[in-house]
Formats: C-alpha cells, structure tokens, sequence
C-alpha cells in the first residue's frame, strides 16, 4: 500500500482502524528470523540539533547494519506507528516542528488525531515487543527524578520496563536523576540489570554512577543466553537492561559534570522548573555550559549502543536457530 510517507506492511490484516505498521525491510527480516534491533526516535526529534540529529541517526542505523542486524528505528506518521522508517520518515521527523513526544500513553491521542511523534524509550520498548523486536538500543534511561520524594516524579520508562520482555541496551539512567532510587525501582519491579563488563552502574555521560550493578556479562554470548533464559522460563514479562558504560576516557569530564549539574539543579529551583520540563531544561543546560561536549558524549553513547545491541540481536538469533 503507497502513502505519503512511503511503502509499509502491515503485521496482520487489519481488524481495525488502528496498528502498528512494519517497514518493508523489518517485516522480511521478522519473517525470516533475521535479528533487529529497534531504536527510538526522539533522540531525533527532541534529543539532539538540527541538521546533526539527521545525521546522528543515519550514524545509528549504518553501525547496527555493520554487525549484520536491521536497524528498526520506530515513529508516529500521520497517526500510524510505524517500525522501521525510511529515510523520508526520518528526515520528517527530525527535521519537523511541532514533533510530538511520544511515550505510550500518547501513542492512542496521536493515532486519534493523525499526529507525527517521536518514540520515548517507553514507547519504542511497547511497540518493539508487540511486534517480536527482542532488542532496543537507546542512550539512557528515564527514572526517579531527585524530588520525587515530594513530586513523585518517575518516568514512565520503569513502569513500561517492569511489563515489557526486550533488551534495553543503554548507559544506564541520565545522572540528572536520582540513580539509587531508579535502581531500587528497577529491582522491585523486576527488571534485570546486567552490566556489560563492568561491576558499577554508568551514570549515563560518566562511567560510573558510584553505584553497583547486581550482575555482571564479559561476553556478548552471555547476554543472548540471559535472553533465552529468560523467554524459556516465562518466571516474568520484566525487560533485561544492559548497561553499557563508556570508557573512562571516553566519558564527560568528572569535574566538569559535577559542577555544571550543581548550576543546573540551583537553576531548576531559582527558576522553579518542575515535572516534565526538568529534563529538557538540564540537558539543555549540559549543552551550554558544556560547550556541546555533553552532546559529544551523547553521540558516542547511542553509537556504541547500537553495536553492542547489534551484536546481541545477532547472538540471540543465533541461539534461536541452534534450537530449531
């Protein structure tokens, strides 16, 4: 079927007037048992400047491509999730104003209303297991913001992790949030953390958050094996988080990182920004103060994501085709 935005696929014949809709190439890869990984699109839209946010994206997909996976990079068209954007879709979204960001309680409003969004790392996790995605790479994960003691401020990544069974590939949570707490809210809920070759949860733009991880994997193998584990024993639906930290040499300046979200958490309160404007605010923040490093950083984050999800999607399917 031919629309505005390209060719799609559909993943049953409709029923109704709603679905989530595959890219041609992620339909034939889900048919044939060929690994996918799914990546999210507000780091497009809402994550990173123009024109380097279209880029940036191109970078993602070409590194998932070279461990021989397909990249399945997800997004709200006209009101139609789609998994597996071409390079129009892309180009519209990180290129569009008045990109909506989409978490899974917007998926509904914007199919309603024929709306464009960007998928959070909630919504792209949703729509990739519904469509048998097992593995997602993004940069960092949402989680208990400092004040949700008072505000009860979460993101609705943990709620969304703690029922949905994928992979999430990332550097751990922003360290703009209250790391310890977003690990005790992993934990209760039953989400798996492992951290790849390290022993210390990252705290996204460092290496190490100062807080440790229950498990650790050394080789991409033990991941994939986790995974089957974890779908051969169904003791669950939680996600398996992978924590991915950068090198030491490669992470944001310590020093630096201390004292600019010093400024930015005494700018939050002099400026009383609150709930959903928190994030926006401190990343924007990290920018300036940072003079672009912090989105430097940012960008070797969701690059080496995506070759390590690559390489799990790959060994996974790997371990799938060993049992048929």
């Amino acid at each position: 079927m031919t629309r505005k935005y390209g060719v799609r696929v559909e993943i049953e014949p409709p029923l109704g007037r709603y679905r989530i809709r595959l890219g041609a190439e992620v339909a034939e890869a889900l048919g044939t048992g060929t690994p996918v990984v799914a990546l999210e699109s507000t780091i497009l839209s809402h994550g990173l400047p123009r024109p380097r946010n279209l880029e940036v994206g191109a970078e993602i997909e070409r590194t998932v491509r070279a461990t021989g996976a397909v990249p399945a990079t997800v997004g709200v068209l006209g009101g139609e999730i789609v998994v597996g954007l071409d390079a129009e879709q892309l180009r519209h979204l990180a290129l569009t104003d008045g990109v909506a960001k989409a978490s899974v309680r917007d998926l509904p409003v914007l199919a309603a209303k024929r709306g464009d969004g960007a998928t959070t790392v909630a919504s792209t996790a949703a729509v990739a297991a519904a469509v048998g995605i097992p593995v997602f790479a993004t940069g960092g994960l949402g989680g208990v913001h400092r004040d949700a003691a008072t505000t009860f401020d979460e993101s609705a990544d943990l709620g969304t992790l703690a029922r949905t069974p994928i992979a999430v590939v990332c550097a751990g949570v922003k360290s703009i949030l209250d790391v310890p707490a977003t690990l005790e809210r992993l934990e209760s809920s039953g989400v798996t953390v492992l951290g790849y070759r390290t022993d210390q949860f990252p705290g996204f733009y460092l290496s190490d958050s100062g807080y440790p991880v229950g498990w650790r994997a050394d080789e991409v193998s033990e991941i994939a094996e986790t995974l089957r584990a974890t779908r051969e024993l169904k003791l669950g639906s939680g996600a398996v988080v992978v924590a991915n930290p950068l090198p030491v040499s490669e992470q944001l300046d310590p020093a630096l990182h201390d004292r600019v979200l010093a400024e930015g958490l005494a700018g939050l309160e002099r400026e009383g920004v609150t709930g959903k404007d928190v994030t926006p605010y401190l990343l924007a923040h990290f920018h300036a103060a940072t003079e672009g490093e912090s989105l430097t950083v940012n960008t070797r984050i969701i690059l080496r994501n995506a070759e390590l999800a690559g390489r799990i999607a790959v060994a996974f399917a790997g371990t799938r085709t060993a049992l048929a």
